[in-house]
């Protein structure tokens, strides 16, 4: 897009009057074909570069909104791995006490059934 509007811009430089361009006299000849292509290639040369402008504030936004959310993200996923180590210590924590919880009842049911029989007789 930058090698067009180049283009474009070198092009109504040669025909436009100035120094060391072509001279033409665009008073006389407005009805010109030549004059209405310059005059279009100045309004797409500007028409050019408001969308150049335009399409670089809509990638600083982007590019800021990307920044912002990879940082919001990549803390939220530091946050959501810490959390799931926490909660895996917690299960084999309670895991462990559910077993040795289910050891001393089948003790204590045993040791019962012991002084039943004890004084059952």
């Amino acid at each position: 897009m930058k090698l067009f509007s180049l283009a474009v811009l070198l092009a109504v430089m040669a025909v436009v009057p100035g120094e060391g361009a072509l001279k033409i006299d665009l008073v006389g000849d407005k009805n010109r074909p030549v004059t209405k292509v310059i005059t279009l290639l100045k309004d797409m040369l500007k028409q050019l570069q408001k969308e150049q402008e335009d399409d670089e504030a809509v990638y600083d936004k982007m590019a800021c909104w990307c920044q912002t959310n990879d940082k919001e993200k990549t803390k939220a996923i530091s946050d959501a791995e810490a959390r799931i180590e926490d909660l895996t210590t917690k299960v084999e924590e309670h895991t462990a006490a559910s077993a040795r919880l289910d050891t001393e009842i089948k003790n204590l049911e045993k040791e019962v059934a012991q002084n039943q029989d004890s004084l059952d007789k």
